[in-house]
């Protein structure tokens, strides 16, 4: 392993763990999604992004946004891990008055630049965004980042087919492809293969990669922004809900998890004597 994917694999080693530390202030909460797209949000904000932790509204930012609103938990373990927000307000997670909502607001958070949780929502957002940037003439990326489940979204496909006929080579769309979302296997609630095919037939330019292999995620990241192609660019992500903590991985319904007080533990023991 080299040092990048070393240091990289440290970063997502503490953002599933500090997800499992707020999840257990609560009890609950969307842990499975945390855990699986812990590598991706690592190499994100540990390698492909610009960002100034002590200035998250600075100009020259790269803006990241988190469509699916629900995935905030492992958000702000990203956002905790970047030095975006103090370590201790983990311990605030889904409390009145805290800046750590159980669903993402950008009214509350510093460094989230949207209110999500209404799946469909952030591609469109994204799309203007990029379109406005480049109008400015900033050099920023916009990532949006969303779920399998807001494919199934009319918005999601409209927006896909503005971006690429405004040439946005600014837009990366990160998907998670976890297979499961609220009523079920996402595949079976609405059938989205040959799902590649769909994004680079609306003019998208299309990897596909193990989102928990981190160097593939690495090179995808790598190969989206370095793309000479005046077209968005979007990387669809497998990845394993639970990653990390076996018995999380293996549950029946991992959507939204509810633990048992002594698995809090449990799960963080896992995690530390893998990473050891």
């Amino acid at each position: 392993m080299s040092a990048v994917e070393t240091t990289l694999s440290e970063r997502a080693y503490r953002i599933r763990r500090f997800a499992l530390r707020m999840g257990e202030v609560q009890g609950q909460g969307y842990i499975g999604q945390a855990l699986g797209w812990a590598d991706v949000l690592a190499v994100a904000y540990g390698h492909a992004m610009s960002y100034r932790p002590e200035d998250p509204e600075w100009e020259g930012r790269d803006r990241f946004l988190l469509s699916h609103g629900h995935y905030a938990i492992a958000f702000y373990a990203a956002l905790i891990e970047a030095g975006i927000i103090p370590e201790e307000e983990l311990e605030t997670y889904g409390s009145d008055d805290s800046r750590l909502p159980m669903s993402g607001m950008a009214t509350y958070t510093p460094g989230m630049e949207m209110s999500g949780g209404s799946l469909g929502q952030g591609l469109p957002i994204a799309v203007g965004m990029a379109l406005g940037l480049r109008l400015k003439g900033n050099a920023a990326f916009v990532y949006n980042s969303m779920s399998d489940g807001e494919l199934d979204e009319g918005s999601t496909w409209e927006a896909a087919m503005g971006a690429a006929h405004h040439g946005l080579s600014n837009l990366i769309c990160l998907v998670d492809i976890n297979n499961q979302q609220a009523d079920g296997p996402s595949g079976k609630v609405m059938g989205f293969e040959p799902l590649a095919d769909k994004w680079a037939s609306f003019g998208w330019h299309v990897q596909r990669v193990d989102g928990n292999d981190l160097p593939a995620v690495i090179e995808a990241f790598d190969a989206a922004r370095n793309l000479k192609e005046a077209r968005p660019r979007v990387i669809l992500f497998d990845t394993l809900m639970g990653k990390g903590v076996p018995f999380l991985e293996t549950r029946d319904k991992n959507h939204f998890i509810r633990v048992d007080p002594p698995e809090w533990q449990q799960a963080l023991a896992i995690l530390d004597q893998s990473q050891a």
